[in-house]
């Protein structure tokens, strides 16, 4: 047997306004200017380093 449906006003007056305006956009994720940090090397490159690579 069905289990019997509770009436909720929440979700009755959401399905109304959903009805009226529309669905809702998805959300936008913003940048973090910490992850942009992130990626940059922490450290410049030691004299070795640098004179290795131009070999």
């Amino acid at each position: 047997m069905a289990k019997k449906r509770v009436f909720s006003i929440v979700k009755a007056v959401k399905a109304n306004a959903r009805a009226r305006v529309g669905i809702v956009p998805a959300e936008r994720v913003i940048p973090d200017p910490k992850d942009k940090a992130a990626r940059k090397p922490k450290h410049k490159e030691t004299l070795a380093k640098l004179l290795e690579k131009r070999d």
